[in-house]
């Protein structure tokens, strides 16, 4: 049938389609019979070399090949025996709602229909979860490295005025300077070069001893560059940083921000969906007085990839950022061209796929009490795992459990040899970082799946290799 993609046969075309599901679901369902994550043999590499295919291969060839060489390579964060990073586990939920939405292919740019109206749906929980005002207005995105680099596009809006868009940055822009933390994400310096502010606009402020944003330091910076004849704009805080899952300070960077009149944004990746636990949201107190809020449902939300959400205080401010009039964009006040301001008015995509389902989906079937206290009992593995280091002898704890991280390393081991000895194995896979010019082991619980029978398997493991390499040096 060449003039179209539709199946020739639609009943064939359903069977192979329920052979598909049927796989997947055993996959999820024997997970804990796999190894977290298999290297790529180099035959394999190979055949991902092969040319573009000129001619058509039946659904159910191509099926057969995801199987046998996709699917068992896959990069493990659906197992429960992955530490690694910050990446959530996905449901069957989210799994399903996914294959929903790729066949209504819907586009959220704009226009009245459907899905617009679940996306919205989504952005006035979000303003219940966070305590933001009826004004506040958000959108989906990839994820929060996009999410925190359109927030500091709407602060330096605000800042500079929408005029910005028509002249450029100009020499008030050189003026502009913003803060951070030294544990900052990587991607809160590169959305300043993204934003054409450039990386030394940015200054890092030092860490207190739990990891904290140094108020103190802060201030300080903000008068020198004050007298320096320099704008000050915009402060960014962590609410769970990567590498131990510390949280700044959020209601006195609220109120330094309120006093210094500077636009206050979080970066809340991972901790900031801890506000749906009763345990973690205490520590979260001053997330409602954010001018934005950045953060994933893929991570602690277990929603599939990807899910970034980005939450402004004033729909204005991103209406000032991206609205951009076009004929072909003219709104009426009936038909499908009815129903604005369209996404589309309040960040830079036209084309936008319909994230939002998968979203809507998870937290309607599993409820937010529930999500809560998956976050919960990934905070109490944290703890179990932070116990266990300080009760082995071999091992020493970097950086304790703030909320679902621990570092820890192997006293006088080659902590990045057993990371990869870990991985290699197919038994547990956390991730490398550094903390205090140290190497160390970082485990983050995310996955709603792990238990504490593999937080011990990890430690055994990791005792195993450190002897191991102890013993052939």
């Amino acid at each position: 049938m060449d003039d179209t993609l539709d199946p020739a046969d639609w009943n064939a075309a359903r069977a192979q389609a329920h052979r598909m599901l049927d796989d997947m679901l055993d996959h999820l369902e024997g997970l804990r019979d796999q190894p977290v994550w298999r290297p790529m043999s180099q035959g394999l590499r190979a055949r991902f070399q092969a040319p573009l295919p000129r001619e058509p291969q039946s659904l159910d060839a191509v099926h057969e090949e995801f199987l046998r060489d996709v699917l068992p390579h896959a990069g493990g964060n659906l197992h429960p025996g992955f530490m690694g990073w910050v990446q959530g586990g996905g449901t069957v939920a989210g799994m399903l709602a996914e294959m929903l939405a790729g066949g209504m292919n819907a586009n959220l740019g704009g226009r009245d229909h459907s899905a617009i109206a679940v996306e919205r749906q989504l952005v006035q929980w979000v303003r219940e979860m966070f305590g933001f005002p009826q004004s506040a207005a958000g959108l989906f995105v990839t994820g929060t490295s996009i999410a925190n680099f359109l927030a500091v596009l709407a602060a330096r809006t605000r800042t500079l005025g929408p005029g910005v868009r028509e002249t450029g940055l100009g020499g008030d822009g050189a003026q502009l300077c913003a803060y951070t933390s030294e544990a900052a994400h990587l991607c809160v310096p590169r959305a300043f070069e993204m934003a054409g502010l450039g990386r030394r606009a940015l200054r890092l402020i030092r860490m207190d001893a739990h990891q904290r944003m140094d108020l103190g330091d802060l201030r300080k910076r903000l008068r020198a560059d004050r007298a320096a004849g320099l704008k000050p704009f915009m402060v960014v805080g962590s609410a769970g940083t990567v590498d131990t899952g510390a949280i700044d300070d959020l209601s006195a960077l609220a109120g330094l921000c309120a006093e210094e009149r500077l636009w206050f944004h979080i970066d809340g990746a991972f901790g900031a969906l801890g506000i749906l636990s009763h345990e973690i949201a205490p520590r979260l107190a001053g997330i409602e007085r954010a001018d934005s809020l950045a953060f994933d449902f893929h991570k602690w939300g277990q929603v599939p990839y990807d899910a970034g959400f980005l939450l402004v205080r004033e729909e204005k401010a991103l209406l000032e950022t991206f609205a951009t009039p076009a004929a072909y964009l003219k709104r009426e006040a009936r038909g499908m061209a009815a129903g604005s301001p369209w996404p589309c008015d309040l960040g830079p995509d036209l084309s936008r796929g319909f994230r939002a389902l998968k979203t809507w989906f998870t937290l309607k079937t599993y409820g937010v009490g529930r999500m809560g206290r998956m976050i919960e009992k990934s905070c109490a593995l944290a703890r179990h795992l932070e116990a266990r280091v300080r009760a082995e002898a071999q091992l020493e704890l970097l950086a304790p459990a703030q909320l679902n991280i621990v570092c820890f390393g192997y006293r006088g081991g080659d902590n990045a040899a057993i990371v990869a000895d870990l991985q290699e194995s197919g038994i547990a896979a956390p991730s490398l970082t550094r903390i205090g010019g140290r190497s160390a082991i970082r485990a983050c619980f995310i996955n709603h799946r792990s238990e504490i029978a593999d937080v011990d398997a990890m430690v055994a493991a990791v005792l195993a290799f450190g002897r191991q390499r102890a013993l052939a040096a």
